[in-house]
């Protein structure tokens, strides 16, 4: 799968980023996400696959959004029998974000990407679009840190595994009410708080990469891109952990269904019938071969946003592989109808 897609979701989440890239710091958030779902539709609608999105995005805003279950690829599509044999091909569920950190695209803020997750059939955890609970740290902590741990126990952990003082470790938290008290308690523990106001699938993944100085994601978040978090820190080695929160008043800011017990139907409706499982990164992303794909929109700890010059843009995007066990960082220029007068290499 990886041979045969790898090339095919760089380009569909550099099409996304750079459509929403476009809309760099206009305020205008669901158009820059609009455009970034048109653009990786697109994009994917002209592979030779069988696809199914199993996590679209957008539900909770009323955003522009791939819908759950929608079917993309060439061989999905009602004429598919004039290309190709769809009985041959193996049937991928996907996992998008076209515009993880929509906020941070319409006010010009760093760390927005467009970013999709692929597994066979059945690989991905089918989330609902509820909130998640969720720790993530480097592949020395695998294992070892334990999200029903407190924060002052789980930096202990990691100081450990690390080789380094508390006061050394810096952990991302999503500026949220709902965190006052965790930021209170790993601050008192000695550790440093990098808050963020969007956009935890960039800050988990981050845990993965040696020099990134950032050394844990805690709090919550939203629970799909919990998913899409789980699929690539997977493949890199990384820890992560994700328990589905469901009562309102955790949450106390955003959307998450009508009550506590409506939440609770919902996920017994899905056939989720233990409400507070905790689920690591194997279970959230099961499959034989995971891919994960992502673009920088605006530039962010991992990779340069879209830069755009007379006649084409560069972009930067990273595609991870549990299949072949590679994290490739990939420098595009991408040249437009209009020919540029020279490639910009720097």
């Amino acid at each position: 799968m990886e041979n045969t897609l790898g090339l095919e979701i760089i380009e569909v989440v550099e099409q996304a980023a750079i459509a929403s890239a476009r809309w760099m710091g206009k305020g205008e958030k669901n158009t820059a996400d609009e455009v970034a779902v048109e653009a990786m539709r697109e994009r994917m609608n002209k592979i030779y696959m069988r696809g199914r999105i199993v996590i679209g995005e957008g539900e909770r805003d009323d955003a522009p959004m791939l819908y759950i279950g929608e079917e993309v690829g060439i061989c999905s599509q009602p004429d598919a029998k004039d290309f190709c044999n769809p009985d041959e091909l193996i049937e991928i569920d996907i996992a998008v974000d076209p515009c993880e950190g929509t906020n941070l695209v319409a006010y010009g803020q760093p760390g927005s990407m467009a970013v999709l997750a692929i597994s066979q059939k059945g690989g991905l955890f089918a989330a609902p679009d509820f909130y998640m609970k969720k720790i993530a740290a480097p592949p020395a902590a695998k294992g070892k840190v334990d999200i029903n741990k407190s924060a002052t126990e789980n930096l202990k952990i990691l100081s450990e595994c690390l080789d380094r003082s508390i006061d050394e470790l810096v952990v991302v938290v999503m500026k949220r009410e709902r965190h006052n008290d965790l930021i209170k308690e790993i601050r008192e523990a000695g550790a440093r708080v990098q808050l963020i106001s969007d956009g935890d699938v960039g800050a988990a993944i981050s845990c993965g990469f040696a020099g990134t100085n950032i050394h844990a994601l805690m709090g919550i978040g939203a629970a799909p891109e919990g998913v899409i978090s789980a699929a690539a820190m997977r493949a890199l080695g990384g820890h992560f952990q994700g328990q589905l929160i469901y009562d309102p008043a955790i949450v106390k800011t955003g959307l998450i269904g009508e009550s506590k017990e409506a939440n609770l139907d919902r996920l017994k409706s899905m056939n989720i019938n233990d409400p507070d499982k905790v689920y690591d990164a194997h279970e959230l992303a099961s499959g034989e071969t995971v891919l994960f794909a992502a673009c920088g929109i605006t530039t962010g700890n991992l990779m340069q946003g879209v830069r755009f010059f007379a006649g084409g843009a560069r972009t930067q995007s990273l595609v991870i592989s549990n299949q072949s066990r590679t994290a490739r960082f990939v420098d595009t220029i991408h040249m437009f109808d209009k020919q540029p007068k020279e490639l910009q290499l720097h």
